[in-house]
């Protein structure tokens, strides 16, 4: 057998290195190849290791990641004619990549022109003050809008997020004036609610005290009343138990008035339902007269 030369081995050698380095390719896991045969699609391959002809097949691989896309400032004119310089990231994933790949020659710049004539569109539309407090309305238009627009690209936008909405300096000075008024008339505004809220609360804690200390006095009136009440009750009872006749409640009767004359009294109130007790007075002033007369005698 004849022995292959040596120089010859290492051209074979080297053409199947060429060989194969042609037509074994390696698809990472994030990518996605779309092979062409002699310059038309053919097939779509998945991650791993992809066979391909040399010469007559190509592959081309397209990030399937989230990729993030920055938009350059720019200048707009809001509703009432204010210049405000916008910027903004745009995220994004590629869905289809046989149409990112042949529905658009550029997308990335495509993109960018899209997203800067839809944020002129839609801040044009919303006045200086709605845009600075807006973002998310503006974020999510914009999302939708351009969404829309890159369907027939095979691209999914995900998320558009402003960065910043720059106001021209005066207007920006005029927006610091307001805004510390506004502090200060809200500062205002809680000190007097404050200053009012103790006045209320002061009025109340007075009120309550008025109303606990004349509770207090009813309930020592109506303490003392219902002892009398009982004392009475007792000594009525007593004096009724004991059967006293007429001239014993006369002789207390007589008593009483000693007491009495002995205070301050100028007058003397009787009660009315007493002719029983008086008959006996007069009765024992009789015995008192009888008595005087009979001592004149002797």
């Amino acid at each position: 057998m004849q022995q292959i030369p040596v120089p010859l081995l290492v051209v074979i050698v080297v053409l199947l290195f060429v060989f194969a380095k042609m037509a074994l390719r390696i698809i990472r896991p994030f990518e996605k190849g779309l092979v062409e045969f002699l310059g038309k699609f053919n097939r779509t391959v998945d991650s791993g290791l992809a066979f391909v002809i040399p010469i007559f097949e190509t592959i081309r691989k397209i990030d399937m990641r989230e990729q993030v896309l920055d938009v350059p400032p720019q200048d707009v004119i809001t509703k009432d004619n204010v210049a405000v310089t916008v910027d903004a990231i745009i995220y994004f994933k590629v869905t289809d990549p046989f149409k990112v790949l042949y529905n658009v020659a550029n997308f990335i710049q495509a993109a960018i022109n899209l997203a800067q004539t839809n944020l002129r569109n839609v801040i044009g539309d919303m006045l200086l003050d709605e845009t600075l407090t807006s973002r998310l309305k503006i974020n999510t238009t914009l999302r939708e809008v351009l969404d829309e627009a890159t369907d027939a690209w095979g691209v999914k936008v995900t998320r558009v997020e402003l960065r910043k909405i720059d106001p021209p300096a005066d207007i920006t000075t005029a927006m610091s004036k307001q805004m510390k008024a506004e502090r200060e008339k809200r500062a205002v505004i809680l000190e007097a609610e404050g200053v009012k809220q103790s006045q209320i609360l002061q009025a109340e804690g007075f009120r309550q005290k008025q109303i606990l200390e004349a509770e207090g006095k009813a309930g020592a009136i109506k303490t003392v009343a219902d002892a009398e009440k009982y004392q009475i009750e007792i000594v009525y009872n007593a004096i009724h138990s004991g059967r006293p006749t007429n001239d014993l409640i006369a002789i207390k009767y007589l008593e009483a008035l000693g007491k009495v004359a002995d205070g301050h009294a100028t007058k003397i109130f009787l009660p009315l339902e007493t002719s029983g007790v008086l008959g006996s007075i007069a009765g024992i002033s009789e015995l008192f007269k009888e008595k005087d007369k009979k001592e004149e005698k002797k």
